[in-house]
């Protein structure tokens, strides 16, 4: 009788190690999402002090990041082919939507031409999509860190710990990037010889990319000089053109 009560033991105990990395990877997929829906919450409201076209980018900008960390999450956690063709497809829709309000400033054969330039690039994000997901391919996987850590060779207890440590970087990373653009567009809204200028601001790992077109070069190097101001800003790539 105890020889059958420790394997029962010994069983249930071994099941419930086994089981322990899927429960923390529910929960880190969990926290991501969740904290994926609080900073766009905050982008949202942020935008609320611009108007018009200007708004509108605003907005589709914020549900770009959205979409991104959430299929972040979906590559770390639930990582099967149809739910990364789903996360990718919904980054590339979401891109779409950002790429036609930056169009919509624009006019006659420019216009034309901005939207089917984006019509484009969605068709091959939606393609490059589904055939990643039928050749089983990590298609929404972002690269990972350098100080990410190397979970694989750690027992069921650790590697939960040590998954849940990864996945709380990487959305810091993410919440810094979109805080970081918010406050630049912010800024850029604020300035009177900037804020009604067509300029784009995209953030990744601290290093800001600008774009689009103003009346001069003293605006192109003011507006990089108001991005290098912002904390958490590690470098700024300026692509603004004078028009």
């Amino acid at each position: 009788m105890n020889k059958m009560l420790s394997f029962v033991l010994a069983a249930s105990a071994s099941a419930l190690l086994a089981a322990a990395p899927a429960y923390a990877q529910d929960t880190s997929y969990k926290t991501l999402t969740d904290q994926a829906a609080a900073t766009y919450k905050q982008a949202r409201a942020a935008c609320d002090s611009q108007s018009g076209n200007a708004k509108k980018v605003c907005v589709e900008e914020a549900k770009v990041a959205r979409a991104k960390a959430e299929s972040d999450a979906v590559a770390q956690h639930r990582n099967t082919p149809r739910e990364l063709s789903k996360a990718r497809k919904d980054v590339a829709n979401a891109e779409y939507d950002l790429a036609k309000a930056q169009c919509g400033d624009r006019s006659g054969a420019d216009k034309t031409t901005c939207m089917t330039d984006a019509k484009a690039k969605q068709r091959a994000a939606l393609a490059d999509a589904s055939t990643g997901a039928a050749a089983g391919t990590n298609v929404a996987q972002a690269p990972a860190p350098a100080s990410r850590e190397n979970c694989d060779a750690m027992d069921a207890a650790d590697k939960a710990a040590c998954v849940t440590r990864n996945a709380a970087g990487s959305t810091k990373n993410v919440v810094a990037d979109t805080v970081i653009t918010t406050k630049i567009k912010a800024d850029l809204v604020k300035d009177e010889d900037l804020k009604a200028m067509d300029v784009h601001v995209e953030t990744v790992n601290g290093v800001v990319m600008l774009s689009g077109f103003v009346p001069s070069q003293a605006q192109v190097q003011k507006a990089a000089d108001l991005a290098r101001s912002v904390e958490g800003v590690t470098d700024v790539k300026n692509g603004l053109k004078v028009k």
